[in-house]
């Protein structure tokens, strides 16, 4: 059986990439809802829509399990999914409390979609882990827009970060948490940007070895892989020049990957 990774474009295929890496004998299933990204500024009625809709079409590929690979769906769609699927439904939310465990009194910045940042989800989770008030968020809605254009290592990429971190003292910051799957595209133009002394973090491998943990205590480890099959919207990826754009977009996050 495969396991279903889903996001609302290419920020999911960060969380799937560990996955091929950390579990490189599965069979894995990515569904990318193209026809409805971007999620983060959208209304939250119309997000649960959307994510109920994929993951319903995951489980009738009868997967083993599901990936949220988005933090603004997970924040969204979590409970109710897993309310009403019996299969492991796994989500991503902002890696907030090792950023704080680790911050030696300073301070930790946190970026994500608008609506993640509004969501009480994260809001909770901050209440729980940040007792001195150390975490600053910041809504990037363009970033996700960048990323599904393909618009990676451009001036006016660095221009728009710089922009919007130009009020932000970023000496001052132990971390930045990458707190959208589709950020980690840019840690380049981050890293160019942040003091070196900042660390970047985000709950990919966290996630991914959460799902392995999971699996193994259910008995539910393959050794079948490594296979991807990708859908958009619910339809089948067949044609060459997205096939191959996708094998781009790993290749990209394996530069990333190097990058702390």
């Amino acid at each position: 059986m495969k396991i279903g990774f889903f996001d609302s474009g290419i920020g999911g295929l960060t969380v799937l990439h560990q996955a091929m890496i950390t579990l490189p004998q599965e069979e894995f299933i990515y569904y990318a809802d193209t026809d409805n990204v971007p999620y983060g500024t959208k209304r939250k009625e119309e997000v649960l829509q959307y994510v109920e809709d994929a993951v319903e079409f995951l489980v009738h590929q009868d997967v083993k399990a599901i990936v949220i690979a988005c933090n603004t769906a997970t924040s969204i769609a979590i409970d109710t999914l897993r309310m009403k699927y019996s299969i492991p439904i796994l989500g991503m939310e902002p890696a907030v409390k090792p950023a704080v465990q680790k911050c030696s009194g300073k301070r930790v910045m946190v970026i994500a979609t608008p609506i993640t940042v509004k969501e009480e989800k994260l809001r909770n989770l901050l209440q729980q882990v940040d007792d001195d008030h150390r975490v600053d968020l910041l809504p990037l809605p363009k970033l996700v827009l960048f990323a599904e254009t393909g618009n990676f290592e451009t001036v006016e990429v660095e221009q728009y970060l710089r922009k919007e971190l130009s009020e932000y003292h970023l000496e001052n910051y132990s971390s930045l948490t990458l707190g959208c799957t589709h950020f980690n595209y840019f840690k380049d133009t981050f890293r160019r940007i942040f003091p070196p002394s900042v660390e970047f973090i985000d709950g990919s491998e966290g996630t991914v070895n959460h799902l392995k943990n999971i699996l193994r205590a259910n008995g539910m480890l393959e050794y079948n892989g490594p296979d991807v099959t990708y859908y958009q919207s619910g339809r089948l990826v067949s044609d060459q020049k997205t096939l191959a754009y996708y094998a781009k977009l790993h290749r990209r996050l394996d530069t990333m990957m190097s990058i702390a």
